[in-house]
């Protein structure tokens, strides 16, 4: 199974591995959300759609149809381990 941003619980983190569609909007590629890079839900909107994200420190709001574009490789988190 594809793991996206959509994916994600509260709380959960993951890199970037690609995207599903070829490109993400540019501003959006501005803000980090690059292949490589790590990104954490924060929050979803009561309607599930903002979904709030952490990548490299900037918190960004993204919509359910972009966040399942990006793929993640999911960050095991020691503390359960």
């Amino acid at each position: 199974m594809v793991t996206t941003v959509a994916h994600l619980k509260r709380g959960e983190r993951g890199i970037i591995k690609e995207f599903t569609k070829g490109m993400l909007p540019i501003k959006l590629l501005e803000l980090g959300c690059l292949p490589g890079n790590e990104v954490e839900l924060i929050q979803i909107a009561p309607l599930k759609d903002p979904l709030y994200i952490n990548v490299n420190g900037s918190h960004i709001a993204i919509r359910r149809s972009i966040a399942l574009q990006i793929e993640l490789e999911l960050i095991e988190d020691k503390a359960t381990l």
